[in-house]
C-alpha cells in the first residue's frame, strides 16, 4: 500500500463534495488519503464532510471556517477547492507554510497574485499545482502521445474551447452559494480558459521549450442570461451581466503556433471542449473525434467521425494504458488521475506534472483577457513566469519521479 497522504480539504461546495464522494473517499478507503481538516466558511457543508470522512473509515476531521486555523492542525498538504477569488490567497499563505498545494482551476484577478505563486516557490521551494483534469483526459493523453511520437508532424495550430450551457447553475448562483453568479454579473472575459489550455500547452511544450507571447480577446454582447431568466427569475432577469455570451481568445507562441480558446456558457449548447490540433502531418478534432492523416482520401467528415478510436491501440497514452488495469470514476478517470499525479508529487516529493510556473502562466489568461475585451480587443503581453528559464527546461525535471509526468 502507497504511504498515507495527510491533507486539508479547503472548499465544499459543488466541486469539492463531488471530488471528496467520487475520489478521496476511495483513497480514504485504502488508506492512502487521511483528510485530517476541512474548511469551509458554511458549517452545514463541513459537517456534511465529516460525515462522509467518517462513514469512509477516515478519523472525523477538525473542522474550521478559518483556512488558517485549518492548515494549522499539521498537515502536509492541502486541496484547494474554494471560490475561485480564493485560491491564490490560500495557496500562498500554505507554501509559506511548509505545506505542498493541490489548487482547483481557476483564472487570477491580478497579474501580481500570478507573480506571487511564483516568488513564493522560487523563496520556499513548495510547489503548487494546478489541479487541470483536463490534461488527464483520453483523447488529450493519446493525441499528445501522437504529438510527441512525431504523427501529427510540426504542430502549428491548436483550439479549444469551454462550451457548456451553465445558465442553470448561474442563475441559482444564490440559492447554491456558487461564485459564478457574482462572477458573470461583473466580469468580462475569458473566465475559464484552462480546461482547453492546459492540454494544448503539453502538446506545444510551453514553459518547456516554448512559451505564451501574446493574447487578444473579443467578446459578444450579453443576452444569453437575461433570455433565460425573463421566464424563470423576473427578478433576476432585471441585473445586467457582464460577460458576453461568447469570449474568443487568439494567442501565439514564442515557437510560432497559433491557438483559439472559445468561452460559450450562456446560449444553449451540448457540451464540448472542441479539442484540435493541426500539424503539417495530420490533424485530431475532438467534436467529431477524429484523425486525419496526411495521405488519406479526402471524404466527408461525417464518414471520418469516431474514427479516433482506431489509433486506440498504437497511440494510447500509457498512463491510460495503467489507468485502464483498475479504473475508477470522476470525469471519466480524469479526475483520478490528477489527484493521484498530486498526491504522488506529495507522497514522494517528486516534481509535479504542472507545477507553479504552469498555474501562473494558465491562470494569468482570465485577467489579460479581460483587459483585451476592455479595450476593443487590443494585444496584452504574456509575461514569462519561468525569467527564460523556459529556453533550457527542454526536458522534464530530473528529479521527477512521478509516473503521471505529462512530457
Amino acid at each position: 500500500m502507497a504511504k498515507k497522504v495527510t491533507t486539508c480539504l479547503i472548499g465544499l461546495g459543488a466541486r469539492g463534495t463531488f471530488m471528496l464522494k467520487n475520489v478521496f473517499v476511495k483513497l480514504i478507503e485504502s488508506g492512502e488519503l487521511e483528510i485530517v481538516s476541512v474548511c469551509d466558511v458554511y458549517d452545514d457543508r463541513m459537517q456534511e464532510a465529516a460525515d462522509v470522512i467518517e462513514k469512509a473509515g477516515g478519523k472525523r476531521p477538525v473542522c474550521n471556517s478559518d483556512y488558517k486555523q485549518a492548515l494549522a492542525v499539521g498537515v502536509e498538504s492541502c486541496m484547494i477547492l474554494s471560490a475561485w477569488e480564493s485560491h491564490v490567497e490560500i495557496a500562498v499563505y500554505a507554501m509559506e507554510h511548509g505545506i505542498k498545494v493541490g489548487t482547483e482551476v481557476g483564472g487570477a484577478y491580478n497579474i501580481n497574485d500570478c507573480f506571487r505563486l511564483v516568488e513564493t516557490y522560487e523563496r520556499t521551494g513548495i510547489q503548487c499545482m494546478l489541479l487541470e483534469n483536463c490534461c488527464y483526459g483520453r483523447r488529450e493523453m493519446m493525441v499528445l502521445n501522437m504529438a510527441k511520437l512525431g504523427v501529427l508532424g510540426k504542430i502549428v495550430h491548436c483550439s479549444g474551447g469551454y462550451q457548456h450551457d451553465l445558465r442553470q447553475e448561474i442563475a441559482e448562483g444564490e440559492k447554491n452559494r456558487h461564485y459564478r453568479l457574482r462572477n458573470y454579473s461583473l466580469r468580462n472575459c475569458e473566465n475559464y480558459p484552462t480546461h482547453e489550455l492546459g492540454p494544448i500547452m503539453s502538446v506545444l511544450d510551453i514553459n518547456h521549450g516554448n512559451r505564451l507571447l501574446t493574447l487578444t480577446s473579443v467578446a459578444s454582447c450579453s443576452a444569453g442570461m437575461k433570455e433565460y431568466l425573463s421566464e424563470r427569475d423576473p427578478e433576476l432577469a432585471k441585473r445586467d451581466f457582464a460577460q458576453g455570451d461568447i469570449t474568443t481568445t487568439t494567442i501565439k507562441c514564442a515557437g510560432g503556433q497559433t491557438i483559439v480558446l472559445t468561452l460559450d456558457t450562456t446560449l444553449p449548447r451540448v457540451y464540448s471542449r472542441g479539442f484540435t490540433v493541426r500539424g503539417t502531418k495530420g490533424l485530431y478534432n475532438q467534436d467529431a473525434d477524429y484523425v486525419y492523416l496526411d495521405g488519406q482520401p479526402e471524404v466527408p467528415i461525417t464518414e471520418l467521425a469516431g474514427n479516433a478510436k482506431n489509433y486506440e491501440e498504437q497511440y494510447e497514452h500509457p498512463i491510460w494504458k495503467e489507468y485502464y488495469k483498475n479504473p475508477i470514476g470522476g470525469h471519466d478517470g480524469m479526475d483520478w488521475l490528477v489527484y493521484n499525479a498530486f498526491f504522488d508529487y506529495v507522497r514522494n516529493d517528486s516534481y509535479p506534472p504542472l507545477d507553479t510556473y504552469d498555474a501562473a502562466t494558465l491562470m494569468c489568461i482570465s485577467l489579460l483577457s479581460e483587459q483585451s475585451v476592455a479595450t476593443g480587443g487590443t494585444p496584452q503581453a504574456i509575461p514569462d513566469f519561468t525569467s527564460g528559464k523556459w529556453i533550457v527546461r527542454t526536458e522534464f525535471p530530473v528529479n521527477s519521479t512521478n509516473p503521471y509526468a505529462l512530457r
